[in-house]
């Protein structure tokens, strides 16, 4: 640098890497392990014929019970055509039913069927060990601690309740 060159401050450029002082770094980090676990959890779902976008589904309609499809589309944060494909997939599946809701013809609400629990639990069954893999890292208590933390960002207004 010369002496009639300004010098210039630069704010730090957004990595992912450890250390970053970036205002994007958790972000971006969160990015990373969200890929991190949804590959192994993608893993575990393989075997049973479905994705992680169906499982999505699955879980909302175990916690929710019967929903409709515009509500499933903003809980998986997916777009109208996706949750349809998502639906129809599994339907064909047996995993999953549309029936009419009373009193609204338009309206189609989302239901598990029997089979679709059956692989719910059976998601859960094999995706247990690799779960465990993927924290082990983390050391005794480290999984907990980085849950708690995940779902006090997740969930800001719980912690307020």
């Amino acid at each position: 640098m010369t002496a009639d060159t300004p010098h210039r401050t630069t704010a730090p450029r957004a990595t992912d890497r450890p250390g970053d002082a970036s205002p994007f770094a958790l972000g971006l980090l969160l990015r990373r392990a969200h890929w991190r676990a949804a590959a192994v959890m993608g893993e575990a779902l393989r075997p049973l014929g479905v994705e992680l976008r169906h499982f999505a589904v699955l879980i909302e309609l175990v916690n929710h019970g019967p929903t409709v499809q515009r509500d499933l589309a903003a809980a998986t944060g997916s777009d109208k055509a996706g949750i349809m494909r998502v639906v129809d997939d599994l339907e064909r599946k047996g995993l999953a039913v549309r029936k009419a809701v009373p009193g609204d013809r338009r309206v189609r609400a989302v239901e598990i069927t029997p089979q679709g629990l059956e692989l719910f639990d059976a998601a859960h069954a094999a995706a247990g060990p690799l779960a465990e893999r993927l924290v082990a890292e983390l050391g005794p208590g480290g999984s907990e601690q980085l849950a708690a933390l995940l779902t006090r960002l997740a969930h800001p207004a719980d912690d307020e309740a």
